[in-house]
């Protein structure tokens, strides 16, 4: 399964560096990857007998939310037949994503190798956003212009979605490190991968992503508190904080603060938000059953604008509302299912008396997760899809049921494994 444990990622990273995956290409190419990739594996299950299959808990939730779209779109319940469909195929694309990587991630050492590409590709990702900041020409990459505007960082034309990409990247690392489940000689560059994610969350000076980060930091004590485990530990989480602050005090903290005063006034203000929160609120009261189609809000919301200011409105900013709005109490109790499903399964897996590496890594799924719906209550990172496809693997790593890897042999199996990396 290794060659699928690549491709996974690679899509993964794929989608984040296309700025996002929000375009018409990057999602071509995305969903053909994952129809080849789908396509080979299901061509190894069939060649090689006793492979079985794994079908993890988060699924049930999603192939519910993709029927209500798929009854929309197939019975003309929808604003847009066209809107929904694209949104559709990508949720399909989504759920294969999904498969293949609970087939592809199964073991503890499995899940090892994602915690190394995970630190990298976030330190490299980080690493971009904070040398833009400071070269920054006003073009994405330092070559393409932006045709209709925005607030880059890093790859994303939007600061608040690198924010939503931070917000699951930066638990991967912290949270092994403030748990002791890191070996003392790794504990340095580990703390330099997680040191640079959250500089360069403070330094895009995004507000939803600082308070989403917040409460990632107040769970994760809570969860700590509660355990009582990896307290010690603690001073070593604060130090890579205060050297994240350190990092961006050095950088200029007077630049950074004019800059995220100056910002505000490119964004939405809050009066339209209010609004937009509740034009899709009345959109829901309107059509409550099924919603007008996944994706029509840019449709349908015109006829409910309350104040217009000659702007287009794609999305509501708010995740829950637009899905309501689209797809109705049936939408909703699907997208209560899975992050119901999602605590649970993230929670049982901390019962146990003392926190193992496998549990620090389910935790840092479910801190992420956290901090990223969090998130998705004044912006729409959820219609990102890179953002989203991210979102989704790190609660399937939330939720995962990671068996020890079979030993190759008594002489080479390491009796710590599942306590330290």
């Amino acid at each position: 399964m290794k060659p699928v444990r690549i491709a996974v990622c690679g899509l993964l990273a794929f989608g984040v560096l296309a700025h996002g995956g929000v375009e018409d290409w990057s999602l071509a190419v995305f969903e053909t990857g994952v129809g080849f990739v789908f396509f080979l594996w299901a061509l190894f299950f069939v060649l090689f007998e006793g492979q079985e299959v794994v079908l993890p808990s988060i699924l049930s939730p999603l192939v519910a939310f993709a029927c209500v779209a798929g009854i929309q779109w197939f019975f003309h319940r929808t604003a847009s037949p066209q809107a929904t469909r694209i949104q559709w195929l990508l949720l399909l694309a989504d759920l294969a994503f999904i498969f293949l990587a609970a087939q592809a991630f199964r073991t503890l050492q499995d899940w090892r190798e994602f915690f190394w590409f995970a630190m990298l590709f976030g330190f490299f990702v980080a690493g971009l956003g904070i040398l833009q900041h400071l070269t920054f020409n006003g073009k994405l990459y330092w070559f393409r212009e932006m045709r209709y505007g925005g607030i880059p960082f890093g790859p994303y034309v939007n600061r608040n979605h690198f924010a939503g990409f931070a917000e699951l990247a930066i638990p991967i690392s912290l949270v092994p490190l403030i748990l002791g489940k890191v070996k003392r000689e790794r504990r340095f560059v580990i703390g330099l991968f997680a040191l640079i994610p959250i500089g360069a969350l403070l330094l895009s000076a995004s507000r939803g992503g600082l308070v989403s980060f917040g409460v990632e930091l107040l769970f994760l004590v809570s969860i700590i508190s509660l355990q009582r485990a990896g307290s010690r530990h603690l001073l070593t989480g604060g130090i890579v904080l205060v050297a994240a602050i350190s990092l961006v005090s050095w950088l200029g903290v007077n630049q950074i603060l004019s800059r995220f005063g100056s910002l505000q006034t490119l964004e939405v203000h809050e009066s339209k938000r209010a609004s937009m929160r509740h034009g899709a609120w009345s959109i829901f009261l309107d059509h409550p059953v099924l919603g007008t189609g996944l994706g029509t809000l840019e449709t349908v919301y015109p006829l409910y604008e309350t104040l217009y200011d000659g702007k287009i409105v794609d999305h509501a900013h708010n995740d829950y509302l637009e899905a309501l709005a689209e797809t109705g109490i049936l939408g909703g109790v699907c997208c209560a299912w899975f992050i119901g499903l999602l605590l649970l399964a993230g929670l049982h897996s901390l019962q146990g008396s003392s926190i193992s590496f496998a549990s620090a890594l389910r935790l840092a799924g479910l801190t992420g997760c956290c901090g990223f719906l969090v998130h998705s209550l004044v912006d729409f990172n959820l219609h990102i899809p890179a953002n989203a496809t991210f979102f989704l693997f790190m609660a399937l790593l939330a939720s995962s049921n990671m068996t020890p890897a079979p030993p190759v042999s008594s002489a080479t199996t390491k009796p710590d494994n599942s306590r330290n990396h």
